[in-house]
């Protein structure tokens, strides 16, 4: 559901996982990507996760915690996912945008993911429980409800 009087997109969605009620936001800044799923109406976790800068040809992704909870790899690991997939979508954008461009580009420049710019992700995760499986949930409505 998207709210034309707010100044930020966004969307708002919620879904019962393990019997848990998981209300979810996703908001998309010009700078960032910001996404907080709550199971007990607070901030809980909150990450940082972005796409390292460099020349490799595979990405590479730094996590960190900011606040919460620094022993829980799951958390961790649903930060990595969501900004990987955040890159993939940035990079198939940056190939469509230059295929329907005048201008020619080098194939090798459109298909190296180290040129795409990809929006760093902040992630809010105060959940009940860190199952794989309710993370799974989580990560598939953020991405089928995506803004970037």
């Amino acid at each position: 559901m998207e709210n034309a009087n707010f100044p930020v997109r966004h969307r708002k969605l919620s879904l019962e996982s393990k019997e848990n009620k998981t209300e979810i936001v996703i908001c998309s800044y010009e700078d960032h990507i910001l996404v907080i799923a709550t199971q007990i109406g607070a901030m809980g976790t909150i990450l940082h996760a972005r796409k390292e800068e460099g020349m490799s040809v595979e990405p590479t992704f730094s996590v960190s915690v900011i606040f919460g909870k620094r022993d829980e790899p799951m958390l961790i690991a649903t930060a990595r996912r969501l900004i990987d997939h955040i890159r993939s979508l940035s990079l198939f954008s940056s190939i469509l945008d230059s295929c329907s461009s005048t201008v020619f580009f080098h194939p090798l420049l459109i298909f190296s993911s180290s040129f795409v710019p990809s929006k760093p992700l902040v992630l809010s995760l105060g959940l009940k429980e860190h199952s794989s499986e309710t993370l799974k949930e989580i990560v598939a409505a953020v991405i089928e409800n995506r803004l970037w």
